[in-house]
């Protein structure tokens, strides 16, 4: 089973580097094509952005309410339709998103679109529950959101200095978090973090992240995110954990399951691949690759979506959004940051369309931008 599954992962691959050699060769001005979709296709895959809340909750640097809803609404207009707006977490330990109320509150909400944030304990829902309040079931606009996020964590190390509790005193907490949310009618939708490495303990367990994930299950999550926090996973770790959560013993389905890498070792992309060889059709990106973890040392961005989106290019798989608008959006935030974009694919999209502006400059100008550009170098010494 590992070495057909492998297999059609590595013809994916293949199909990917032919479409990427295509695609070198094509004319510099080809636009990206756009096709109609369908969730309810078998090969439709959610892309669960977590750029705005996941993406900056690492940055030194507060980043303005302003800002943030600035890029959640150009994520929601370029196509995106499930975004992780912010987090309802202490502002003492994660304090660039203290100012989720007011993100949520003022940020566009496009009809179809959800917009989840992220609620560690009974305190950070009751917030939300009071915000949520304040909106007139007859108001035009849809709610701030319809969805909360729980985390949990498959080692006790990662899960002490995550949340200063064991990973069974943590399930044990968000139990009544998760009944409170669904009896308010929001969705509710777990994580699992660590479930490749600790950076901590080191080798987690796979039985430990099948346990954790049925907890979550059970308490009503619709689907639990599983999340390579530190980025150590390949293409054989994860399938190894994807194998020992999805068979054995009370098997889950890949369809309650989405995948969260991080893209340190830079096997984000190849990770997916393999999630979803074994049917998984949910991943968690990142624009731009934002990202890390406070409580990961060393961790880089999450997996970028515009790496994901082109790796995806021509292949049966199908999703949201259109490739070229994110990544504008991610070279924009970048520049915002000031940081370098993480994203391989957008940084390329971006170099070639520089490249197509400045072939049509040349056009315009007979020439001229050339004879200018070489004038106005200066020479070597």
């Amino acid at each position: 089973m590992f070495t057909s599954r492998v297999a059609r992962s590595l013809a994916a691959s293949s199909r990917i580097r032919l479409a990427r050699t295509a695609y070198a060769k094509a004319p510099i001005l080809r636009a990206y094509a756009t096709v109609p979709i369908s969730e309810s296709d078998p090969d439709y895959v959610t892309i669960v952005e977590v750029g705005p809340r996941d993406g900056l909750q690492n940055e030194e640097t507060i980043v303005s309410a302003d800002l943030k809803v600035e890029l959640i609404e150009k994520l929601a207009r370029a196509g995106l339709t499930h975004i992780e707006a912010g987090s309802f977490v202490s502002p003492k330990w994660v304090p660039q998103m203290e100012d989720t109320i007011e993100v949520i509150n003022k940020m566009e909400r496009l009809p179809g679109r959800h917009y989840p944030v992220l609620v560690p304990n009974m305190k950070g829902l009751d917030k939300l529950l009071e915000t949520l309040a304040r909106h007139p079931k007859s108001a035009p606009s849809p709610p701030p959101t319809d969805e909360i996020a729980i985390f949990s964590a498959a080692s006790d190390v990662f899960s002490k200095a995550n949340t200063n509790c064991t990973v069974a005193e943590g399930l044990a907490r968000l139990e009544p978090v998760a009944r409170k949310a669904l009896d308010n009618n929001l969705q509710v939708r777990g994580y699992v973090s660590a479930v490749i490495t600790c950076p901590y303990s080191g080798k987690v367990d796979p039985k430990k992240v099948k346990d954790v994930t049925k907890a979550l299950l059970d308490m009503g999550c619709y689907e639990v995110s599983l999340g390579d926090t530190v980025g150590t996973g390949n293409p054989t770790s994860i399938y190894t954990m994807l194998d020992a959560v999805m068979g054995g013993a009370y098997a889950i389905p890949p369809s309650k399951l989405a995948a969260h890498f991080h893209d340190t070792f830079g096997s984000g992309v190849a990770n997916i691949l393999v999630a979803l060889s074994m049917g998984i059709r949910t991943v968690d990106t990142a624009v731009a690759g934002l990202g890390g973890c406070p409580y990961s040392p060393g961790a880089t961005g999450n997996v970028a979506t515009e790496d994901v989106m082109y790796a995806l290019r021509g292949s049966q798989y199908t999703y949201p959004g259109d490739l070229e608008t994110i990544a504008d959006i991610g070279a924009w935030i970048s520049e915002k940051l000031e940081k370098e974009n993480g994203s391989r694919a957008g940084k390329a999209i971006q170099a070639r369309k520089k490249e197509a502006a400045l072939m049509k400059e040349r056009e315009r100008d007979g020439g001229d931008v050339e004879s200018i550009a070489a004038h106005e170098i200066t020479p070597l010494p």
